[in-house]
């Protein structure tokens, strides 16, 4: 089997028709956008148009000068041969080869020549004939969508995803240039939120010294960026939405800033020297008078203020009834260790609670208001983060729904139900459910059967959510195969916490 192809990050290079017919030009060009990917490191492709102009231009309009692309294609028309040299000179300056057929036998001479990727231009994107032609040959597909309307977008993306073809989505403008005001850069973002899991690109005509452009559509969600390259010299003129070499090197230096100003996506750990910066702006929790041991503080009993001190409760942490460990004299720093040591259960279901309602928000998932929560813990809240998931009931009657949120490396041990039969569907991140000792690995979208008493758990790696629907639920239909789990009454291994929109009502950080 291929191995899958990687969209992210593509840079496509058009060379379109500024070869103009003069192969010498076109392997200059060629050599040209080479050094420059290469200088710039970056996944780059070259890209051709295909048209058979024999059979591609209707017969009563060949030599006609009244059509302007009969007249280009005509005039700047070059042989199969020459482009499959250039196919071999492309792979030569490491670029990928990527081509936009124009009609079905160019789709075949693609295959012939070896070419990696196939593009399909927004005047062919409702071009059915064309389109499954290109859904047989099981090759990398890129479709530019400028023109069309939602609906017709979203049945490209059935017609590809039906024939598991592997494909991405450009965004484009047919403007030849087109100005910054119509360059509608926020359609990125709505077709990354529409067509999820799809790489969503960007084929661009603006002003070629234009560079902030590349960085909004990077940050709006683009990870494909095509450009009409070509060279100036005496005898060829380049057009005004064609890169020369030198534009090139400056947009993709500025696809690179644009990079490392946004950052990754997920957020990291704090870096040493931001943390160290933070600690000196907080401020620490002092006592105002002798503090015996014993005693208990309350607000008039303490002060905040800055500098805060090496091993010293900050301001955050503080909460009414704290006991106090030692003896403390008039302005003092208390300590951490007045607080105890670990988190109680309040406030490891407040943690949990935070994370789980930052997946379901991030994940766009919502819950209806009276729906019942509960954590349920096999070996207790401490472990929690091992063990466990937070269950979300949604209906419970004849039928029954629910949502199941297991946290990053979380497991779920081997159980079965008697009375209940239930299908899970993962609607985001990745699960592993093993049924009587086979192992599934399921996807966003896929579903699985669990009838009664049959074995059952499940695991995640980055932590998941999916729908339980199932037969009514009893509270004892769970049966563990861990006698210690089994001889645990319900309640021991439950935390329920009962009003989802109230349950962050007045809470403070704990």
């Amino acid at each position: 089997m291929r191995k899958p192809f990687s969209f992210e990050n593509l840079f496509v290079y058009d060379l379109a028709n500024n070869h103009q017919g003069d192969f010498t030009h076109a392997r200059n060009i060629v050599s040209a956008v080479g050094s420059v990917n290469r200088e710039g490191k970056i996944n780059g492709a070259l890209k051709f148009q295909f048209r058979q102009l024999d059979s591609f231009i209707h017969p009563d309009f060949k030599g006609r000068a009244d059509h302007k692309y009969v007249k280009r294609f005509s005039e700047t028309r070059l042989e199969m041969k020459d482009f499959a040299k250039l196919a071999e000179h492309v792979r030569a300056e490491g670029l990928l080869t990527m081509c936009t057929p124009f009609d079905e036998e160019s789709v075949d001479v693609i295959c012939d020549m070896g070419l990696d990727i196939i593009k399909i231009a927004s005047c062919s994107a409702d071009d059915w004939p064309l389109l499954e032609k290109v859904a047989r040959v099981n090759k990398p597909v890129v479709v530019s969508t400028a023109g069309l309307r939602t609906d017709q977008i979203d049945a490209l993306v059935s017609f590809f995803e039906m024939n598991r073809t592997e494909f991405g989505l450009m965004h484009c403008v047919a403007l030849y240039p087109t100005p910054d005001d119509k360059l509608q850069l926020n359609r990125i973002a709505e077709m990354r939120e529409r067509y999820r899991g799809i790489p969503i690109g960007w084929s661009t005509h603006e002003d070629q010294d234009n560079t902030s452009a590349v960085q909004i559509a990077y940050a709006l969600g683009a990870r494909m960026f095509e450009r009409h390259v070509g060279l100036n010299t005496e005898k060829h003129k380049l057009n005004t939405y064609s890169s020369t070499p030198e534009q090139l090197e400056k947009w993709i230096a500025a696809f690179h800033a644009g990079r490392a100003m946004l950052g990754n996506e997920e957020r990291p750990p704090v870096s040493l020297e931001e943390r160290q910066t933070l600690h000196d702006l907080k401020r620490g929790a002092y006592v105002k008078r002798d503090v015996k041991k014993g005693e208990v503080l309350t607000r008039a009993d303490v002060f905040f203020a800055m500098p805060l001190q090496d091993g010293q409760l900050t301001s955050g942490h503080w909460r009414e009834g704290l006991v106090a460990e030692q003896d403390y004299a008039a302005n003092a720093p208390l300590s951490p260790a007045i607080g105890g040591t670990g988190q109680n259960d309040e406030q490891l279901v407040y943690q949990i609670m935070l994370q789980v309602r930052g997946m379901l928000a991030k994940a766009n998932v919502h819950i209806n208001s009276d729906a019942s929560i509960e954590i349920s813990h096999h070996y207790g809240l401490k472990r929690f983060r091992e063990y466990g998931a937070v269950i979300i009931t949604c209906i419970n009657r004849t039928y029954a729904k629910k949502l199941v949120i297991q946290l990053p490396r979380q497991k779920h041990p081997y159980h079965f139900h008697k009375q209940k039969e239930e299908t899970f569907q993962l609607l985001d991140g990745d699960l592993e459910i093993t049924k009587e000792g086979a192992k599934s690995r399921m996807v966003p979208g896929d579903t699985f059967l669990v009838e009664p008493n049959q074995w059952h758990k499940f695991a995640t790696l980055d932590g998941c959510i999916f729908e339980e629907v199932s037969t009514t639920h009893f509270n004892n239909d769970s049966f563990y195969e861990d006698p210690g789990i089994a001889q645990m009454p319900r309640d021991d291994r439950k935390t329920k916490v009962d009003n989802w929109l109230g349950y962050f009502r007045d809470k403070h950080t704990l």
